[in-house]
């Protein structure tokens, strides 16, 4: 019986993620951590919590799922498992274990579907050198998928969102245009060739270029998910108390997704997350709609985005593009905090 995950859902991947205006308000509630040993908590909003263990050990720890992006559950369960591995990579850690997070309408879909998703998650998680050791399922009416995965690093080697510096430059290491792509084609309106690219691109693990970036000894990463490009640069220039500035005719592009974005093919999402970021956003007078817009497209399984010191971006982002990160460009810089924290440019 062949089974389309697509029909079970109208937002899929990162996009079905609550506005980040109402994350922070719900954030708010929560009561400040204060064990010593939690070396990052939820205040800067970062990718994973870090908890100390010993001097030269600490946990890091992220959970992440939701809806189906594609068709094929073993494919849905394949970017489901990357997305959820990339918050761990994002800190310069090396997952190792991690639980299947599973809701499943067992009146509704096949037990194949199912278990066909577990296979596509346990088969990236191999792929990343990573043992799925157990997790839940509970009965729903939308397919859920994703991974709790924990993982290591010293404790002077974690990576944040709050560490980036004046100076640096910032160097993406996917192309943007997911969400735009996959809300393209459900109109009918995708090339097959743009929605297999989002499709590989969201399978590909961040492996190989988190090693790149601490072998370089970069201390400031993000991924980029559901917040979108903007989003999330807003969150690491919040977190570090700078002004970054993306140079958005620089940021590698998927396919057509100017074109989807000027024929009117924009998510939900993109507009949930421009209400987020604009009041700490300056917008290049220059700078076109379908531009802005793509700034905060949400992302399933995005790139990294990293500070790096000038001296030793041109020699990353061939590293970058030789291990598989073809797009890796650089897309913005970072200065002292002046007037607004983001700044989107026509350049």
């Amino acid at each position: 019986m062949k089974v389309d995950l697509l029909e079970f859902t109208e937002s899929g991947g990162c996009s079905a993620k609550i506005s980040p205006a109402q994350l922070e308000e719900v954030l708010k509630l929560l009561p400040v951590v204060t064990d010593p040993s939690v070396l990052v908590d939820i205040s800067t909003h970062d990718d994973a919590g870090v908890y100390r263990i010993s001097d030269d050990l600490a946990l890091v720890l992220t959970t992440d799922f939701f809806p189906p992006v594609c068709s094929d559950p073993y494919e849905f369960g394949q970017i489901a498992a990357a997305n959820s591995l990339s918050d761990v990579y994002a800190m310069g850690a090396k997952p190792v274990v991690a639980l299947n997070i599973m809701m499943f309408p067992a009146s509704r879909l096949p037990i194949e579907a199912y278990a066909d998703i577990l296979k596509g998650g346990y088969d990236k998680a191999a792929e990343a050198g990573v043992s799925i050791i157990g997790g839940h399922t509970i009965d729903d009416a939308v397919p859920k998928y994703g991974l709790a995965v924990t993982g290591f690093v010293n404790p002077s080697a974690i990576v944040t969102n709050a560490a980036i510096k004046h100076g640096d430059l910032l160097v993406l290491t996917k192309p943007i245009g997911t969400g735009t792509i996959l809300a393209a084609s459900r109109l009918g309106m995708a090339k097959d060739e743009d929605v297999s690219s989002a499709l590989t691109q969201m399978k590909m693990l961040n492996d190989r270029a988190a090693a790149i970036m601490t072998a370089a000894g970069v201390k400031a990463a993000t991924d980029i998910t559901g917040f979108g490009l903007a989003g999330h640069a807003l969150k690491m220039a919040r977190a570090s108390g700078v002004s970054i500035y993306l140079n958005m005719l620089s940021v590698p592009l998927l396919g057509d997704v100017l074109g989807y974005t000027d024929a009117g093919c924009i998510p939900g999402a993109s507009f949930r997350n421009l209400a987020f970021a604009e009041p700490d956003t300056a917008f290049d007078e220059k700078l076109d709609y379908n531009h802005r817009m793509i700034a905060f497209d949400a992302q399933t399984s995005g790139g990294l985005l990293m500070g790096v010191k000038p001296g030793i971006a041109v020699e990353m982002i061939e590293e970058l593009k030789a291990e598989g990160n073809t797009h890796s460009a650089v897309v913005g810089h970072v200065e002292k905090l002046a007037g607004r924290y983001l700044y989107l440019n026509n350049c």
